[in-house]
């Protein structure tokens, strides 16, 4: 990643290990999330991998106890085996819960305010 593209960045990624499928037209990955934010994440690419660059896939984020952050997603960048995803869509109960998480993830509560507000005028 160039230094460029971190100055551009406007969302604070944090670490987080959950059960993570991502999904496209009836196929279905599991795979290892490394990190998210509230516009989008970054897993571990799958082998083998198919999926098609030019559609969007959901992704289904398991916290806890049935607790589920679903997003549709679309692929931005492929490289040294990760593949990072921006968020397109996402229902309210999942933006409450990523909130949430990433509130408890971010030492700095004003950082969080911050990202919402650069989110909502995006």
């Amino acid at each position: 990643m160039t230094d460029n593209h971190k100055d551009r960045r406007r969302f604070k990624r944090v670490a987080f290990d959950a059960k993570t499928k991502l999904t496209q037209d009836g196929q279905t990955w599991t795979v290892q999330l490394i990190d998210l934010s509230l516009k989008g994440l970054l897993i571990q690419k799958p082998s083998p991998w198919d999926g098609d660059p030019d559609e969007r896939f959901m992704v289904d984020i398991e916290l806890q106890d049935g607790i589920d952050v679903v997003m549709e997603v679309q692929l931005t960048h492929d490289d040294h085996n990760h593949l990072g995803f921006v968020c397109k869509h996402i229902e309210l109960d999942s933006v409450t819960h990523l909130r949430r998480l990433i509130e408890l993830n971010l030492a700095d509560h004003g950082e969080l305010e911050r990202e919402l507000g650069a989110l909502i005028h995006i």
